[in-house]
């Protein structure tokens, strides 16, 4: 944290945490950037961006009153997300510098980078993104300025219909925002949701392949930067979104701004109940999958935080029961090793998320005598002394049974090693957001099941936002060491994002991201979902229906939690 304050005439900085304790005199007016150079700093990976009064600002912010300032490198999210807006603009620029009639989507966040839908008029090929990928190297080393203007709502709106930027001209239209801010590099200009870098020559490190019919952009690893994200296929994963593209475009709705103007016209309604009924189409088509294939006695699911499991394993359950089949669910939390043999994290801490944590051999073994026939008796874990207990329940399956489990490790195959594959089926959920704001800023999935989170822990648990947001990137940790490794294992993958659900979430999650204190490091965070969600026009939840998965965080459910 820097210390910003009024020295006579002049800005000081003093910096109070882990920098050199020096005090600068600095001109007021100064950007963060001639600040930082004359606080003396020294980032490997940035500066990228900072946060002033903990609100997140480019390097370009010029210092007139007193401040606290942090800087941030590639290492941390905030910094990453200005770096990936900035290498969308250069790729943006790029392709219409190469081809002026093209139009390009940054569509779907997959395999370690993002998928881009570049529509040139032809079959992208691999001449293409080799031109293309040419095109960014010569932008990035001409070191080129990224200027940053703001301007009223209305000459933005006449800037981007001026160059046939339909959806952004949509998206800006719609919000009722007075002022709007556009960055240019040379005669290019686009709109982005968060501040950008200042320079092109900051891009360090990128990579731009081709993949299924578009383009693959790659960004530095947050772990080493000095080296992109490990390339995975998740050829399940782009499925996925590919569906729910096919999905928005049945209802007319692929951006904000389409989906502002479709509620300013009336079809509020038409667009929850057709969203409800593809989803509730698409769960009756996995229970029918599961009740068609042979040998299945187990099936398995899972989903990162806040993606909405319960709700879907008792609409999965409904589904089932009317393919013949009764399904049986337990429990995976009364599997927990007795505490003392719980592993421990790298601050000697017990970790319960560890698939380790788990009695991997009795879940085994009771499975296997309940797929021959046998009765077994559960086991409860009582979470108050950290000791296995007998629960007194017996259980034994039927013909036209099958076994539910759900939890964080269901498609890892270590926790069902024993049973053979042909008995097991593996679902996959996640919170899949597929609405883009517009063409080039798309919404991230962890921020929609974030805001989901926000919700919950307020209503159920008692929690505020600002501790929500300030565990989050612990259970974001979580979930790439014990989720997202095994999510292409998955025999199907669902997506339990809502079309309209952001506008829905929205008056519930407002109010709670307003409480969060400006003088706490998360108030960056809640300022920066405040700002996305002021795109999206609200909506009421009362037209949704009982069952509709987000009643799960939002209350109003039938369904018993």
């Amino acid at each position: 944290e820097i210390l910003i304050g009024l020295v006579g005439s002049e800005m000081c900085i003093r910096d109070s945490c882990k920098n050199n304790g020096e005090t600068k005199e600095i001109a007021i007016g100064s950007t963060l950037k001639e600040a930082y150079e004359a606080f003396g700093l020294s980032m490997e990976f940035g500066p990228i961006n900072a946060t002033v009064n903990n609100r997140t600002e480019g390097l370009n912010y010029r210092l007139y009153h007193n401040k606290d300032v942090e800087y941030f490198d590639l290492h941390s999210a905030t910094g990453e997300r200005c770096y990936m807006r900035t290498l969308f603009f250069v790729l943006c620029k790029s392709v219409h510098d190469l081809y002026p009639d093209s139009k390009v989507v940054i569509d779907i966040p997959v395999s370690n980078g993002y998928y881009c839908n570049l529509m040139l008029g032809h079959d992208v090929t691999e001449t293409d993104v080799t031109r293309i990928r040419e095109r960014m190297r010569q932008l990035i080393d001409a070191k080129l300025p990224i200027r940053r203007y703001e301007v009223p709502t209305e000459e933005a709106v006449r800037i981007f219909s001026s160059r046939g930027d339909k959806a952004k001209a949509k998206l800006l239209r719609s919000t009722g925002k007075l002022y709007t801010t556009y960055y240019e590099i040379d005669d290019y200009v686009d709109n982005f949701y968060g501040s950008l870098l200042i320079n092109t020559s900051q891009l360090t490190l990128f990579g731009l392949e081709k993949y299924f019919d578009g383009a693959l952009l790659r960004l530095p690893s947050r772990q080493n930067p000095a080296e992109l994200g490990a390339l995975i296929r998740q050829d399940k994963m782009f499925d996925i979104f590919k569906e729910q593209h096919r999905w928005n475009r049945i209802l007319g709705v692929s951006t904000v701004g389409d989906f502002n103007e479709a509620v300013r016209s009336g079809q509020t309604t038409g667009l929850i109940n057709v969203s409800e009924a593809l989803q509730e189409k698409k769960i009756a088509s996995i229970a029918e999958q599961i009740a068609h294939r042979q040998g299945t006695r187990v099936v398995l699911i899972a989903g990162p935080s806040s993606s909405g499991k319960t709700t879907f394993c008792k609409r999965l359950s409904i589904q089932l029961v009317t393919c013949g089949i009764k399904p049986i669910q337990i429990s995976l939390d009364d599997y927990f090793v007795d505490r003392h043999l719980t592993p421990k994290d790298e601050n000697g801490e017990y970790d319960y998320e560890s698939v380790h944590a788990l009695n991997i051999p009795l879940l085994n073994e009771q499975l296997q005598q309940l797929f021959e026939g046998k009765t077994i008796e559960l086991p409860k874990y009582n979470f108050q002394t950290g000791k296995s207990e007998k629960s007194g329940k017996r259980l034994q399956l039927g013909d036209n049974q099958v076994l539910v489990l759900e939890g964080i490790h269901a498609l890892n195959p270590e926790l069902t090693a024993q049973i053979p594959q042909e008995q097991k089926f593996h679902i996959y959920i996640s919170a899949l957001t597929t609405i883009l704001l517009d063409d080039h800023n798309y919404i991230r999935t962890t921020d929609n099941r974030l805001l989901r989170r926000i919700i919950r822990d307020y209503k159920y648990r008692g929690v505020n936002a600002q501790e929500t947001i300030h565990r989050w990137p612990s259970v974001r940790a979580g979930e790439n060491k014990w989720i997202f490794p095994y999510q292409e294992n998955a025999d199907v993958m669902f997506n339990t994002a809502m079309l309209f659900e952001l506008a829905v979430i929205k008056q519930q999650a407002e109010p709670l991201l307003d409480l969060v204190p400006e003088n706490c490091p998360e108030y960056a965070e809640a300022y920066r979902l405040r700002t996305f969600l002021d795109y999206i026009q609200p909506i009421p939840n009362r037209a949704l229906p009982p069952t509709s998965l987000l009643r799960e965080f939002l209350g109003g459910s039938s369904f018993k939690y």
